[in-house]
């Protein structure tokens, strides 16, 4: 006689086995290291210039302000918050960097943090900061 199936477990996936991480060699992690550290640096670097961008357009904001009314103060403050946007975007790359180097240095860097499945690496190619699998970051942008 067959027993009837478990009703808690009908219909789940098993588990998922922990992947085996494999390990860089010394050269390929320096090599990856490099590279983002060379972003970082390119990122920081076009931030500061952002900065310096946003500090000059609102020097030359203040002293040119006479006569304005209400559509140029509305244009004037529609463009600055997309300055500082545009900033705070560089910020979050410059943000996403630094934590690929920090995954680097504990031997994290190329896994998925939500599956534990390793990062295929043409993603890794197009966006070296990625922490998730293409599965995974497809699920998150559903919700």
């Amino acid at each position: 006689m067959a027993k009837p199936s478990d009703t808690r477990t009908a219909g789940r996936k098993p588990a998922a086995k922990p992947v085996a991480k494999a390990t860089r060699s010394t050269a390929e992690t320096e090599k990856i290291r490099a590279a983002l550290a060379a972003r970082r640096d390119e990122l920081r670097a076009e931030y500061d210039q952002t900065l310096s961008e946003i500090t000059e357009l609102q020097r030359d904001r203040l002293t040119d302000s006479a006569g304005d009314d209400q559509a140029d103060t509305g244009t004037k403050t529609l463009e600055r918050e997309q300055e500082i946007s545009l900033a705070n975007s560089i910020l979050e790359r410059i943000t996403q960097v630094e934590r690929a180097l920090e995954r680097l240095d504990e031997g994290g860097y190329g896994w998925c943090e939500r599956c534990g499945n390793p990062i295929p690496v043409e993603r890794l190619a197009a966006f070296p900061s990625a922490t998730q699998c293409v599965t995974c970051k497809q699920l998150e942008e559903r919700r």
